[in-house]
């Protein structure tokens, strides 16, 4: 689906899925604010070859007039950008490179996670032998240590300062019984006041390199990699803070387009499906 006339100054690039896990690439207008004129391209798969060729055929002088897209980290959307939209900056969504720090912390927790389970499947298996009862350990606030690491998932991806009080108190006991959970949470926390407090360019171009050296004293494996990730794409990272513009628009319509599928409890035509979204967001 093409929709020239739905093109605007600021656009945003991102894929969804409509059934079955086939994705789609969806071109939104951020000044649609997700309702009529928001769609301006809706392209089956997410091959940069392919979805060009249809981005082309919207006239080259309508392309030019868009300054600036919202992307992924993406090689596939990246290159459609430079391809179609010549005059566009890109701009590399701040989420995602959060969510990249977010991640390395879960790995971390994850595998300590493994640690405990092996530790008490062992500890039960000498108490059996022994013929004896096993009684874990229990922390103050009444978790396990593999209760404790299971249960902490979700207060690592928050602020310390929107952790309800049960959450400050299980946060307490994994940071002490975890460090390097801890100094990782720091981390990821230090590099969400970067995007979140700075204002310029060239501030954030220091805080980031700053925060480079951090993570390779840190010696963190997974770190290191999300360093060299982000380093790679540093340019397209930075321009966020000429506007502040996020991909938050396209995630917006995406889950849209999934609240949509649920009404219709899943997609049978994907045409029929395509046709509705059509003529209500396009």
């Amino acid at each position: 689906m093409l929709f020239p006339d739905n093109i605007g100054a600021q656009l945003s690039i991102d894929e969804t899925s409509l059934s079955n896990g086939e994705l789609y690439t969806v071109l939104t207008n951020k000044a649609g604010k997700g309702r009529k004129g928001t769609i301006v391209a809706m392209i089956e798969g997410t091959g940069s070859d392919q979805i060009i060729e249809v981005i082309e055929r919207i006239p080259k002088k309508l392309r030019a007039t868009v300054k600036e897209i919202t992307l992924d980290m993406a090689g596939s959307m990246s290159k459609v950008v430079v391809k179609c939209f010549p005059n566009a900056t890109k701009v590399i969504d701040r989420f995602h490179v959060q969510k990249l720090a977010y991640d390395a912390v879960q790995e971390i927790r994850i595998a300590h996670r493994w640690n405990a389970i092996n530790e008490e499947t062992n500890a039960i298996e000498n108490a059996k032998s022994d013929n004896i009862k096993y009684i874990p350990k229990v922390f103050q606030n009444g978790d396990t240590r593999k209760q404790l690491l299971a249960r902490s998932r979700y207060l690592l991806f928050k602020s310390q300062e929107k952790w309800t009080e049960k959450q400050k108190v299980r946060a307490k006991i994994l940071f002490i019984e975890y460090p390097d959970i801890k100094e990782a949470y720091n981390l990821t926390h230090s590099l969400r006041m970067i995007f979140s407090h700075t204002k310029t360019k060239g501030v954030a171009y220091t805080k980031l390199a700053q925060w480079f050296n951090t993570i390779t004293e840190s010696g963190f494996k997974s770190f290191n990699t999300i360093s060299a990730t982000i380093y790679s794409h540093y340019p397209e990272i930075l321009n966020f803070f000429d506007n502040r513009s996020t991909n938050a628009s396209a995630e917006s319509f995406n889950a849209k387009i999934k609240a949509f599928r649920a009404t219709q409890r899943g997609v049978t035509d994907i045409s029929f499906f395509l046709f509705r979204l059509a003529k209500i967001y396009a």
